[in-house]
């Protein structure tokens, strides 16, 4: 008989659980009766912790969230920390973001919600990786913070994500560039 799995652990496999039947079938096949199913659990496990599938929809996007977030990289340089983390994102992160943007259409036009209300970086985190990053460019010299409101600090990531949404596809490493040089870094310098 299997272990019986209990507060983080039981929270943990029901939102992969989730997050996985999300993944495999979009909003428009996501019931809780299918995540009970494949966590292997009761309907009241599951409803106890989300009282409906909007509500588990989201805490299943957070938890993929904060799950992938990547480490913040450390190269010396505003160029290449930027740069690095595009290219983790890149290699690693393709099918997530087409899946939170493509397979959650449905989602957003049911609930009145849009991405940027379910991938809230405050909640997931990463704004916080993100500030690490761009302090560190400020105590080099690099950049003022001046020159630093939000929407800056996120429009290499704004860029790359729109990339992947046009081509399904992981963007080739001169376009990255390009962004970074010709975009993103003049108008923090």
């Amino acid at each position: 008989m299997p272990e019986r799995r209990r507060g983080a652990a039981l929270e943990k496999a029901l939102l992969d659980a989730a997050w996985e039947e999300l993944a495999d079938n979009g909003y428009a096949g996501f019931t809780m009766d299918a995540v009970v199913k494949r966590a292997g659990t009761s309907p009241p496990v599951l409803y106890r912790r989300w009282s409906d599938r909007d509500e588990l929809v989201r805490a299943a996007i957070t938890h993929a969230l904060r799950e992938h977030r990547l480490d913040t990289p450390d190269t010396g340089s505003l160029r290449e920390d930027v740069l690095t983390l595009m290219r983790k994102i890149n290699a690693t992160r393709v099918q997530l973001i087409i899946v939170m943007s493509v397979h959650l259409a449905a989602c957003h036009q049911a609930t009145g919600t849009s991405t940027g209300d379910l991938r809230d970086p405050l909640v997931t985190g990463r704004k916080e990786a993100l500030d690490v990053l761009f302090d560190r460019a400020v105590e080099r010299g690099e950049i003022k913070r001046e020159h630093l409101p939000e929407r800056v600090k996120s429009l290499p990531f704004d860029l790359l994500r729109h990339e992947i949404l046009t081509t399904f596809a992981p963007v080739p490493d001169d376009v990255l560039e390009d962004i970074v040089d010709t975009v993103f870094l003049p108008l923090v310098r």
